[in-house]
């Protein structure tokens, strides 16, 4: 009679790390024995005594890509009767023990068969699917509870089919928030059924998502236990709105920040957000806040003559926009996150559900949990993937928790976000910008503190492994030696580079 492997998602914690292990990102335990299964033509799903039904199909639907993965498009014609039936596994029995807590829910099962389909690899002499090592008892949790990629659909479009590329490789590192920069100075692709003319700021009129686009998105992303975290940037990075709506603008001959002086840009912002509060479901959403030259501001009379009658000067009118676009977003039922400029400027003005995201460089996250808010690091020199300079060493040794030593201001972290910003990439080039630098610091954010490595040498093989597997999975990954998105320097073995 064949054997059931069984995943249980829960909570358990013990440090054992085994050698050599090539999985990615390290769970918090493993213990394994030195026998070798193999998957039946029939291998099936069982998920009895779940507190979790699936009538949405998301764990049979996951199944059923766990089966593609590790095929990767190879035959499966192994002639079975010539193997051990003790041998042979028949199936997958999932429980769900919870509803809430990420490692136990549905989508704690998501990321165990992540973890499965990293055991499992087609033999070309025998044609079947084996697991070695078997058996196996693998505990694990995120450390994070936001592991973020951001991608930006401003400066260059991405195709809705290269979005959900991106979202598919994402659940391989137990990646968990795409963070849309929709918007920004130079395009807005999206529809806003509340302001039509918004995206007249897209560079062509096939360079566009509809609503309908973005519901798809989040519904794909959902399905695969990621969270699509929107942004719309202000007031700065926001001159693609005027084309459609040119009275956004301070004037014509000077586009941005959008005008503070004018309820109507208020009125846009809660339109926009009300029609995201529709479709984009995630319990927070970005409002950007960086950057912001308010020398429009000044140069534009009806602006001027405005700060004059509220007693305002421009650090006051940044304030006073920031702060009123947070109560629209609040007033729509989100939780929000800001740059970390709003921070500095006027942290203690902030309303308390703010998350302030650090991007500009160390220190940050300190002083924020210090002032008692909460935090999602994405450091320049360490996490922006467009650094095609930074090298995937220093994206795993990129701590998120620096100098945070208190255990209440370390809960307040709720984790990073590496991010892909659009100047240099297009549909041609993302994925090899991505990965495998992304993957580095998705360990970083997923595994137990005290299995991360001291020297990032010591997990060079395990992750070039990786690179490897993304490459088997269609993923356009790039060689680890050298800067980031290089080409291999010679002929080789995939493991070597």
């Amino acid at each position: 009679m064949g054997k059931i492997v069984k995943i249980f998602c829960f909570l358990v914690f013990f440090g054992v790390l085994v050698e050599g292990l090539n999985i990615w990102p390290m769970p918090n335990s493993v213990n394994h024995g030195h026998q070798i299964m193999y998957l039946s033509n029939d291998f099936a799903l069982k998920s009895d005594g779940s507190k979790y039904n699936d009538a949405s199909g998301i764990l049979k639907d996951a199944f059923s890509r766990l089966l593609d993965v590790i095929e990767v498009d190879h035959v499966i014609d192994s002639n079975f009767s010539h193997f051990d039936p003790m041998a042979i596994l028949h199936g997958i029995h999932v429980i769900v023990w919870s509803q809430n807590d990420e490692a136990q829910t549905v989508y704690g099962v998501l990321h165990g068969l992540q973890t499965f389909s990293q055991l499992c690899r087609f033999n070309l002499t025998n044609r079947a699917i084996e697991v070695h090592q078997v058996p196996w008892y693998i505990i694990d949790q995120p450390r994070f509870f936001y592991r973020g990629l951001l991608i930006d659909t401003s400066r260059h479009y991405l195709p809705l089919p290269i979005i959900k590329n991106v979202i598919d490789s994402m659940t391989y590192a137990k990646l968990n928030v795409l963070h849309w920069h929709i918007v920004d100075t130079q395009s807005f692709p999206l529809e806003i059924p509340s302001f039509p003319k918004l995206w007249n700021g897209a560079y062509s009129i096939s360079e566009r998502y509809t609503m309908a686009d973005a519901a798809e998105i989040v519904s794909y992303a959902q399905r695969r236990g990621i969270s699509v975290l929107a942004e719309i940037d202000v007031p700065g990075h926001a001159l693609s709105w005027g084309t459609g709506y040119p009275s956004l603008w301070p004037s014509k001959d000077c586009q941005q920040p959008l005008d503070v002086s004018k309820e109507f840009t208020f009125k846009v912002i809660d339109g926009i957000l009300s029609d995201f509060s529709k479709t984009f479901k995630y319990r927070f959403v970005h409002l950007g806040g960086d950057e912001v030259n308010t020398s429009c501001w000044t140069e534009t009379p009806h602006i001027r003559k405005w700060l004059r009658q509220h007693g305002l000067d421009t650090s006051g009118a940044y304030q006073y926009f920031v702060l009123r676009a947070q109560k629209i977003a609040l007033s729509h039922g989100y939780e929000i996150i800001n740059w970390e400029e709003t921070f500095n400027d006027f942290g203690s003005k902030l309303s308390r559900k703010t998350v302030v995201h650090n991007w500009l460089g160390g220190g940050v996250a300190e002083k924020v949990v210090a002032a008692g808010l909460r935090c999602i690091v994405s450091n320049q020199d360490k996490w922006y993937l467009d650094h095609l300079d930074a090298p995937w060493e220093g994206f795993y040794m990129n701590e998120p928790l620096t100098n945070i030593t208190n255990h209440q201001q370390q809960k307040l972290v709720l984790g990073g976000e590496v991010c892909m910003w659009g100047e240099h990439i297009d549909a041609s080039d993302i994925e090899q910008t991505i990965w495998p630098r992304a993957a580095a610091a998705a360990e970083r954010l997923w595994s137990a503190y005290d299995n991360l490595a001291k020297d990032p040498s010591q997990v060079f093989g395990r992750l070039a492994h990786f690179r490897c597997l993304l490459n088997q999975r269609g993923v356009a990954a790039a060689p680890l030696v050298g800067p980031g998105r290089v080409a291999p320097e010679e002929p080789g073995s995939c493991y070597k580079q």
